[in-house]
């Protein structure tokens, strides 16, 4: 069975730091780009950052840029997203995405998200 978890959500002040982490199960995930996308409330859901399958290479909206930082753990089937000098504006539900390399193209998995809230 295929699953995405997120986790790390929360309440946290301007200028504070959050780290979100998602832990996957059930298919190759060393074979998936793994990504972060958020969605604010009543606006379409946005990538906000995504890292290849290795690990070695990544990118970010620019909205995001210089402020967070993704990570992934192949050992352990996990990817971070590191949040720092958060702003109201980052105030969103944040989801894990998985989508497959060679040989795997057909996976294209969601989590169900976790709320970050950035507000005093």
């Amino acid at each position: 069975q295929v699953q995405l978890v997120e986790s790390g959500g929360g309440l946290v002040q301007p200028g504070g730091s959050l780290r979100l982490s998602c832990a996957a199960s059930g298919f190759a995930f060393s074979y998936a780009t793994m990504s972060w996308y958020r969605q604010a409330p009543g606006k379409e859901r946005e990538l906000v950052a995504a890292i290849s399958s290795r690990g070695t290479g990544t990118d970010y909206s620019d909205s995001v840029k210089g402020r967070f930082t993704i990570s992934r753990d192949n050992a352990q089937n996990t990817v971070d997203l590191q949040m720092n000098s958060l702003k109201p504006d980052d105030t969103a539900v944040y989801y894990c995405k998985a989508r497959g390399v060679a040989p795997y193209y057909g996976m294209d998995y969601w989590g169900k998200g976790t709320l970050v809230t950035v507000a005093l």
